[in-house]
């Protein structure tokens, strides 16, 4: 009698009800991931993974949705510190009132570490495995990130107006390079150059960041079109809407990245589509600034990418992408006036693979492949709430919340395992919020 085919060794065998991939669209059953060196090394049906592989772990979960990791592909994490201390206000208030003057204060490499160590805890939890942040002080949110097991793509802030990280452009830029030499070995950590905003950042200093976004292969990601103010005051200050300024500064290409995105007409997603340009879409942030609706139907019409952000806390108050897929479909289809604008599928694709694409990474993360590496969620079925399912990507949108994830992985090392946080101690991160709460109450 010939002797059985020897297995293959793995690292790790994760079981599920379904995976889904989002390349291929259609929804597994019964299927399993096989993980190596953190690398997804197969994809395939339960019944045939144990006979073909022997691996060193097995997690078997007969009742959950496997996934890939979410992509919050804009945020401020250290701005958690800020959480629902300015509400029911715009934007312009929002920062000259009450946020500008708390971060002139407090601002400091360690308020940052607090910070975004706090984001972190909650992203995580939430199914986010992978971040895009924006802010100051960028060596200390990646330090934060990381040591809580996260993926991160630290955007490097440019502004023209000092800051406790900065006193100029030029600066903003130095010293955001410098960070990049000192972190660039990291497989977790890469990297963008970050202007503010078209009304912070000076035609001069755009151009340069092109010329350096072209020098080291840089995407470049700013906050674009997020107020009909922003528009009417570039047209008074520039003769020309922000995304034509943009254009004619060079800036624009396959690696620009426009955030928010609200107010565009016919004339700007042209241009941005011309460009292959990305969008990252913050649903809940623009609706509780007040700041409007993006189109991300015509969007994705015109061949935009789209991805989704939460942007920070301190205009959210959530960084929960479960829920930012939620109200942009709903949304879309509430403007549209169409049902069938922004379905489910593309919504669960808008928070994986598409913020992958917007950053770059889809070559890593952003869908359950052979050789991407195996950032994965897993959500459970098991509660009243999400019983019955018929269609898994309905119920990602639709039915789950954050509160259903219960297993987190980033390349292959676990994170949150039955909902308990691996590599964070969340009783200090929870104690160190109550101080920073303390010192925050006033903006002086």
């Amino acid at each position: 009698m010939a002797a059985p085919p020897l297995r293959l060794s793995a690292d790790l065998q994760i079981d599920a009800a379904w995976v889904v991939c989002i390349e291929p669209v259609e929804p597994l059953p019964a299927h399993s991931v096989i993980v190596n060196n953190g690398v997804i090394a197969d994809v395939l049906p339960t019944a045939e993974a144990s006979a073909r592989y022997e691996s060193a772990r097995h997690v078997e979960l007969s009742n959950h949705i496997l996934m890939p990791g979410l992509v919050n592909a804009h945020c401020h994490a250290a701005m958690t510190l800020l959480r629902g201390i300015a509400d029911d206000v715009p934007l312009e208030e929002w920062l000259k009132s009450r946020i500008w003057p708390r971060e002139a204060a407090h601002v400091s490499p360690q308020f940052v570490s607090d910070g975004s160590l706090l984001a972190a805890a909650e992203m995580l939890r939430g199914g986010v495995t992978t971040c895009s942040d924006m802010y100051f002080f960028p060596e200390a949110t990646a330090g934060a990130l990381r040591q809580a097991g996260m993926r991160v793509h630290l955007g490097l802030p440019v502004l023209e107006f000092p800051s406790a990280y900065a006193p100029n452009a030029d600066a903003y830029l130095q010293l955001g390079f410098e960070v990049r030499d000192r972190l660039r070995d990291d497989p977790l950590v890469s990297f963008s150059i970050a202007p503010h905003a078209p009304y912070t950042v000076s035609d001069q200093t755009f151009r340069k960041i092109v010329t350096f976004a072209d020098e080291l292969g840089l995407p470049v990601h700013t906050h674009l079109h997020e107020t009909a103010t922003e528009i009417s005051d570039s047209v008074a200050a520039h003769a020309q809407r922000p995304v034509a300024r943009l254009d004619a500064l060079g800036v624009l290409g396959p690696g620009f990245l426009a955030i928010h995105a609200v107010h565009c007409d016919d004339d700007d997603l042209a241009r941005l589509a011309r460009q292959s340009c990305h969008v990252v879409h913050c649903p809940s942030s623009n609706l509780k600034l007040g700041s409007g609706i993006a189109p991300v139907a015509r969007m994705q019409a015109a061949g935009i990418i789209v991805g989704l952000g939460t942007d920070g806390a301190a205009s959210n108050d959530r960084l929960d992408l479960f829920e930012e897929m939620r109200i942009a479909a709903l949304i879309a289809k509430g403007a549209a006036l169409d049902p069938t604008a922004l379905p489910a599928r593309a919504a669960v694709a808008m928070a994986t693979l598409g913020g992958a694409r917007a950053l770059g990474l889809e070559g890593k993360i952003g869908s359950i492949a052979t050789g991407k590496d195996a950032d994965l969620i897993a959500i459970s079925l098991e509660s009243p709430e999400m019983s019955p399912m018929f269609d898994p990507y309905s119920h990602l949108v639709f039915a789950a919340g954050r509160a259903d994830v219960t297993h987190a992985w980033v390349a292959g090392r676990s994170v949150l395992d039955q909902r308990h946080l691996t590599e964070c101690d969340l009783p200090a991160i929870l104690r160190m919020a109550k101080y920073w709460q303390e010192k925050l109450r006033d903006p002086e």
